[in-house]
This record gives C-alpha cells, structure tokens and sequence, in this order.
C-alpha cells in the first residue's frame, strides 16, 4: 500500500514550523535585553536602599597630631605654642585612647633647637596633668630635605569615618532601562556627602554606637521651681523686662 503524498508533507511541515516559532520566540526573548545597540544588557548588582547602609559609619583609632614649628637657633617655644600644647594635654585627657608620643626631627639643621624644644613640651605636658609615664620620645628623619622639620608630638583617639569614597556613580543617573531607574531607586552616591559630614562634626564619636549617659540634674534649679510652684508664684526663666538689652526705643 502507497501513502498519500500529501500527509507525508504535513508531517514533515507541522514539526519544522513549530521549531520555527520556537526560535522565533527565543530571538524575541533576546531582543528585550538590548539597548539598541545590539549589547546584551547584563542584571544591575543590587545594593541596599537605605544610605546608612551603603556608605555607613564606622568608628576606627586615628593620630591627633600637633606640629610644633622650630627654628634653628631657637628652641625655646613661643607663648603661642605653649598655649597650644596645653591645650593639646586638654584635648588629651577628654578623648585619647592611648600615651603620647614625642618626635624629635634627626639630622636636621634644628636638630638641637628640637631637642630644647621637646624638653619644655614634655615639661609642659606633665604641668597640664598628663602622667610621665604615658609620655613618649622618638626621633625621625624628614624625607624631605628642605622643609622645615617639626617636633610633632601625637596621641591616638577614636575617630568617626565613612566606610569607601564617595563620588563613585556606577550607575548613570539619567533615563535609562536599569532597573534602578524604573523602581525610582536612590542612586548609589545619594547620602554619602550627608554621612561624611556627620562623622566629621559628631563631637563624640562613641554617640553614633550607643547614647551618652544622662547628666546629673541640678538640683538648685528644680528646688526653686518646686518652690515657687507649690507658693503659686511663677518662676520664669528670662528677665522680667522685656526691653532690658534693647539699643533702640523705636516702635513702643
């Protein structure tokens, strides 16, 4: 028995024309992760949506660091630079973590002046409160030549900074077919100028971690107002007359 050419042709159609639809879908598939260009648009790395997050704030040791200027025939310090060094010893009792160190420049053309120099700071250190024991002393030899060596005296303290760099944009920003774009996400910069500025004006850095102990009342105050209180009398907190401090009676 002969079979009829035309189902021979229908069977061999029906199998080639569903693998065409097949590829057909697939070149559309491939076409949606185009740009227009013909490049294959790879998925965007996800990143957290909160800027905290991604550029936050972390707590490291960084050098205090006080350059004392010395001439070469003068090591005695100027009453400005006293001034600083005491108030450098301040600064010290309220936010070191760890001694001080002393560095004297070696070779220098005021290497003498330096030492002088180092003796009175030292000197002054211990007058301010600091222990002896706590301080210090090294020389260092300037790699630079020509600049004026400084005796540099330097204490480690806790520091607030930003974890990375900011002004990285790997993403652009404008209209695109990112996905960050159609979900109106922050871009990856946005914050991170707002936390670098945190960290630098924060006063104690220990605050971004856990909250300051509350201060003592002061209980001269609370025991006045109590007293006006349970009397009837009112206790106001500014002067009674309203002009006092005025430089001008205009417009009473």
């Amino acid at each position: 028995m002969t079979s009829h050419p035309g189902v021979d042709r229908r069977g061999v159609a029906a199998p080639a024309a569903r693998a065409v639809a097949i590829l057909g879908l697939f070149a559309a598939l491939a076409g949606c992760t185009t740009i227009g260009t013909g490049i294959a648009r790879t998925e965007p790395d996800r990143y957290p949506v909160d800027y905290r997050q991604r550029h936050p704030i972390v707590l490291t040791e960084r050098e205090r660091i006080l350059q004392v200027f010395v001439g070469t025939r003068r090591g005695e310090l100027l009453p400005v630079q006293r001034t600083d060094v005491v108030a450098f010893a301040e600064d010290w009792r309220r936010e070191a973590s760890g001694g001080i160190i002393i560095e004297v420049p070696n070779g220098t053309p005021n290497e003498r002046a330096a030492d002088e120099a180092a003796r009175e700071v030292r000197s002054l250190l211990t007058a301010v409160g600091v222990p002896a024991e706590v301080i210090a002393e090294r020389s260092y030899r300037p790699v630079d030549p020509v600049k004026l060596a400084t005796v540099r005296v330097i204490y480690p303290r806790i520091a607030a900074q930003v974890a990375g760099p900011c002004g990285l944009w790997p993403k652009d920003i404008g209209p695109s077919y990112e996905r960050e774009h159609n979900e109106n996400r922050a871009y990856w910069n946005f914050g991170c100028a707002n936390q670098r500025a945190l960290a630098a004006m924060v006063a104690n850095p220990s605050d971004l971690v856990q909250p300051s102990p509350e201060a003592p009342i002061y209980t001269a105050r609370r025991t006045f107002v109590l007293d006006k209180h349970r009397k009837g009398e009112p206790s106001p907190t500014m002067d009674s007359n309203p002009n006092k401090g005025k430089i001008s009676d205009i417009g009473q």
